[in-house]
């Protein structure tokens, strides 16, 4: 017993050893990582080209860890790019003399509307500079050839398509798979277009949310053939009959309908750059990845100046309680920023950057009392990017100024709370019962297990009255308008920023970049520097965290693709705390 016991705790010791000598190891390696992750200056020379390649998802904000995107499981990096740093290397290439132009290598962009036109007006403003835009692709996804229309040029490889067809939605519908495992929705909600809850009690759209997608996805598709058409020089009827006939997945047909320039291999369209900048050796011809340029010295010299700042508070994600991360809202963590710039009195002005669904209604208020308290000491700016929707909305609406895209989807005041009865699939399916013994009338509230009283039902539909009357009024008092005339517009319904601009919901058209210059400007200031809100989070504490189970979410979504959000959408749902003032399920618009 002496030699086993003996045996067994000198290998019990060695494994524990040999465990931390790898953990010693593995963090010295990761430590290594991130210390070589920080390239060194880009060295540019004359008629330099950049290519431009948006292949991975685009964030409002560039991740300070440099392994954000790297998937453990598989060992892989798809680092997310900033559209902070993607806007801010095409103004810094604009007024670089070595910069001769840009060239678009193009299959798909990994972005909703609104980053695309953000990117694609800077395009546009590149071009001011007199320097050229080239764009190519082997085949243009509908999004990759909307950003490509703000080229001079637009190349398809000779086999290649563009899938230009206009605009669709779908949703997924969940209520016969409900009744079929013996599962109800219990849905209390106010607002007739609140159509986040649909899924779960119907099994199609109803004539309300047919008529708010069917409108705003119209407004948002009318708003890109205007700008599509305006780039190639074309009638906005005319690019429309080229997406209804569905020609454009010809090449061939694409070049005689002028939807391209021409079709061209690579090395054609490579030739075709050499012209432009007078080389003719491939060697001379210096084509720098974008991504590259990014540590590129930029030609002019700012002055640092420390007196003045106008702070970005960045609002990323689904809006819960708590502390959060980059990728979600967290009330405490949000609320902290914003007091933060508050207090701060080298900070003469707030830019609070939306891009959030919306999520926790009690989260949402957390943060719209902090955006009212600062509103009261220097002026704030909101600035919405591809969605700022329900408790999005909320969190803004007090600002005294609200900027959007015109593909920016907002609005979606009102609220809902869903509990799941899944007593019956328990009981029947898998043959668990339940007994209780309970001291008062309603000590069973809420239960999983069972159905709503007609009391308790209606003790939770008071409280989302009760949400959603403060909801309206701190809109009213936002935005200088009577509560019955939010409740007109409001009632859960999603407006594109085109609409949302014409009942008032936002005020003007403008990107983060004018919503700082709108901030300095209402702080009469000229001469300031820009501070980012929170502190992201600690690379480390990231790059643990996705070992673990912090990249499960990412797997779902890669495994199963948009249907991956649907199953997410489910999961935030599930775990959701009371009323929710969320939009209409995850709108994916294709």
């Amino acid at each position: 017993m002496k030699q086993f016991l003996k045996f067994f705790l000198a290998s019990t010791l060695g494994t524990l050893v040999s465990l931390f000598i790898i953990v010693l190891i593995v963090m010295g390696m990761i430590a290594s990582m991130l210390t070589f992750s920080q390239k060194a200056e880009t060295e540019i020379t004359e008629k330099t080209i950049l290519e431009l390649r948006f292949d991975t998802p685009i964030t409002d904000r560039a991740p300070s860890n440099p392994f954000a995107g790297f998937n453990w499981q598989k060992m892989e990096n798809n680092q997310p790019a900033g559209l902070d740093e993607i806007i801010k290397n095409i103004r810094k290439a604009s007024r670089d003399e070595k910069i001769a132009g840009l060239m678009l290598n193009l299959t798909d962009v990994t972005a909703a509307p609104a980053t695309i036109e953000e990117i694609r007006n800077e395009l546009l403003r590149f071009k001011e500079s007199g320097k050229f835009v080239v764009a190519y692709g082997e085949a243009y996804s509908q999004r990759a050839y909307y950003l490509a229309t703000a080229a001079d040029q637009i190349f398809l490889q000779p086999e290649g398509s563009i899938d230009f067809k206009g605009l669709y939605t779908q949703i997924m519908f969940f209520k016969n798979l409900f009744e079929k495992v013996g599962v109800e929705a219990q849905i209390i909600r106010h607002g007739k277009f609140k159509s986040a809850v649909e899924p779960f009690m119907l099994d199609k759209m109803s004539e309300a949310n047919r008529e708010q997608t069917s409108r705003f996805i119209g407004s948002i598709w009318e708003n890109m053939i205007d700008q599509m058409a305006l780039g190639r020089r074309m009638e906005a009827v005319r690019m429309n009959q080229i997406a209804d006939s569905l020609i454009a997945e010809d090449a061939t047909s694409a070049l005689s309908s002028g939807l391209i320039d021409g079709m061209k291999y690579y090395d054609e369209v490579t030739s075709e750059l050499k012209s432009k900048i007078g080389v003719m050796s491939d060697d001379s011809l210096n084509l720098l990845p974008f991504a590259d340029y990014f540590t590129a010295k930029d030609p002019e010299k700012t002055k640092t100046i420390r007196s003045k700042k106008i702070a970005i508070v960045y609002a990323i994600g689904e809006i819960e309680s708590g502390e959060g991360n980059d990728q979600t809202i967290g009330s405490d963590r949000i609320a902290a920023a914003i007091r933060e710039a508050r207090l701060d009195e080298k900070v003469k002005a707030i830019v609070l950057r939306v891009n959030s669904p919306g999520g926790s209604a009690l989260a949402s208020d957390v943060i719209w009392r902090e955006v009212k308290l600062a509103r009261e000491v220097k002026p704030v700016v909101a600035s919405f990017g591809d969605v700022a929707a329900s408790g999005g909305y909320y969190i803004a609406c007090g600002a005294d100024t609200i900027m959007a895209m015109p593909n920016t989807i907002t609005g979606s005041i009102g609220v809902f709370g869903m509990i799941p009865n899944i007593g019956k699939v328990v009981t029947e399916k898998i043959g668990i019962t339940f007994d209780e013994v309970k001291t008062n009338q309603n000590s069973d509230y809420i239960s999983l297990v069972k159905p709503l009283t007609p009391y308790q039902r209606n003790f939770i539909q008071q409280g989302v009255e009760k949400v959603y009357d403060t909801f309206i009024t701190h809109v009213a008092e936002g935005r200088g308008m009577t509560k019955a005339e939010v409740d007109s517009i409001g009632q859960g319904r999603v407006w594109s920023g085109i609409d949302a601009k014409k009942i008032g919901l936002i005020d003007l058209f403008g990107s983060l970049d004018d919503a700082v210059k709108l901030a300095a400007t209402m702080a009469k200031i000229e001469e300031y520097r820009v501070v980012n809100l929170p502190e992201m989070t600690d690379p480390f504490k990231e790059i643990f965290g996705k070992m673990g189970n912090g990249d499960a979410d990412a797997l779902i979504s890669k495994n199963f693709g948009e249907y991956g959000r649907a199953i997410l959408t489910l999961k935030k749902l599930a775990k959701a705390e009371s009323i929710q003032a969320r939009m209409p399920m995850d709108i994916i618009i294709h």
